[in-house]
C-alpha cells in the first residue's frame, strides 16, 4: 500500500470499468461484479488487489501470489494460481500502470500559504526566503533549509539537517543531520515506461525514498522514489555531485559515490563500497560489502564483497589490467610488423 502521506488513494473500481479502462478481458469465466481496490506486487498482493506479470524471473512470485486479480498475457493464464483472477492483456504493466494511475495520485501542496497551517517545524528549525512547505511537513529543530526550497507534502525531516537553496523533496522521510546541497532532487518519479497499442505510458512510482541519519548528497544530485518499494540511502553514505541514484536502489552504510556515476533500479550495494567518477550500474546488480568500482566502469555482473572491478565491461581489476597490457602490446607487435 503506497504511503498515504504521500498519495491520495481513489476509490474502488468495478472490475468491468477495469476491463474497460486497461485494455484487458476477464479470464477463468469470472463475473464482471467484482472491484478492484489498490494495486501491489505479485509477493505483497491480498484480496482486492490487482497486480501484473510479465518477466519469466518472476514466475514463481506469479505462481504463490495471493493476489484477487493478475494483469497476464494469454500465454501465462496456466499459471495464475487457481485463487486469483487473470486479467487478459497484451501488455500486462501497461494495463496495471493505467490502472494504478487511476487509483493513486501525488499530493499536492494545497492552499495559498508557502508555509502549509498543517506542518509541525520545531523551534530552532530556520527557513530561507522562499521556502515551501506542504502539508504535516515535520521539520526537527536545528534544521536549516536555504532559499527557495520546496518540501512537499508529507516530507519528514530530522533535527540539525542542511537543505541547499533551489531543492526540491517528495515522498521522503530523512534522518538526523542529512546534508543536500543545493539543486538537489530527492523522491521525484523513477523511469518506469510500458506500452500498449495506445502508445508509451509512464508506470506509476509508488514508493518512497529513505534518507538515514549523516547521509551527505551533492548538488544536482537525483534520487528517485522507489516504484512501490523504497529507494533507501544507508547511514553516512556520502554521494557526490551529479549522480543519479534510480528507483529501488538499496544503499548501506558508509558507502562513497563519486560525481557522475549512476546506479540503475533495484541495484543492492553492500555497506562499505566505492564508486569511482562516471562509474555505472545496470539494473538489479548486487554490489557486495567493500567493494570498489573503478571510475569509468561499467558494471554488468554481481561484484562480490572486497574486489575491486574496472572497464566495460567491468570485471576484476587485475584481469582488466592484465587484458588491457596484453592488447597494448599485440597493438604495437603489430605496428612493428
Amino acid at each position: 500500500m503506497p504511503d498515504l502521506r504521500f498519495f491520495d488513494v481513489g476509490s474502488r473500481i468495478g472490475l468491468d470499468q477495469v476491463a474497460a479502462l486497461t485494455f484487458a478481458s476477464i479470464g477463468k469465466s469470472a463475473g464482471s461484479d467484482g472491484f478492484v481496490s489498490g494495486c501491489a506486487p505479485l509477493s505483497s498482493a491480498g484480496a482486492g488487489k490487482a497486480s501484473y506479470f510479465s518477466d519469466r524471473r518472476y514466475l514463481l512470485n506469479l505462481q504463490k501470489t495471493q493476489a484477487e486479480y493478475v494483469f497476464v498475457s494469454a500465454s501465462d493464464v496456466e499459471n495464475v494460481p487457481a485463487h486469483s483472477i487473470p486479467l487478459v492483456t497484451a501488455s500486462p504493466q501497461a494495463s496495471w500502470s493505467r490502472l494504478a494511475a487511476k487509483l493513486y495520485t501525488p499530493k499536492i501542496h494545497d492552499g495559498g500559504q508557502a508555509i502549509h497551517p498543517t506542518a509541525r517545524i520545531e523551534p530552532g528549525a530556520s527557513l530561507g526566503v522562499g521556502v515551501v512547505v506542504g502539508q504535516n511537513v515535520e521539520i526537527g529543530r536545528g534544521s536549516r533549509i536555504e532559499a527557495y526550497t520546496v518540501i512537499g507534502p508529507g516530507c519528514t525531516i530530522g533535527r540539525d539537517c542542511h537543505i541547499g537553496a533551489h531543492s526540491t523533496i517528495y515522498c521522503t522521510l530523512m534522518g538526523d543531520r542529512v546534508h543536500l546541497s543545493s539543486g538537489v532532487r530527492i523522491g521525484e518519479a523513477g523511469f518506469g515506461v510500458s506500452g500498449d497499442k495506445m502508445g508509451l505510458i509512464d508506470v506509476p512510482q509508488l514508493g518512497r525514498v529513505i534518507l538515514q541519519d549523516d547521509v551527505s548528497i551533492g548538488a544536482g544530485t537525483c534520487v528517485d522514489r522507489g516504484a512501490f518499494d523504497d529507494t533507501v540511502i544507508g547511514e553516512a553514505t556520502k554521494i557526490d555531485n551529479m549522480v543519479q541514484i534510480a528507483h529501488n536502489v538499496k544503499i548501506g552504510r558508509n558507502v562513497i559515490v563519486a560525481a557522475h556515476s549512476g546506479l540503475s533500479g533495484s541495484v543492492h550495494v553492500g555497506d562499505g563500497a566505492m564508486f569511482g567518477g562516471r562509474a555505472g550500474v545496470i539494473d538489479h546488480i548486487e554490489i557486495g560489502e567493500g567493494a570498489k568500482v573503478a571510475a569509468g566502469a561499467i558494471v554488468f555482473k554481481n561484484v562480490p564483497a572486497g574486489q575491486m572491478w574496472s572497464g566495460f565491461p567491468a570485471k576484476p581489476s587485475r584481469q582488466f589490467l592484465r587484458e588491457s597490457a596484453w592488447l597494448a602490446k599485440a597493438a604495437a607487435s603489430k605496428d612493428k610488423g
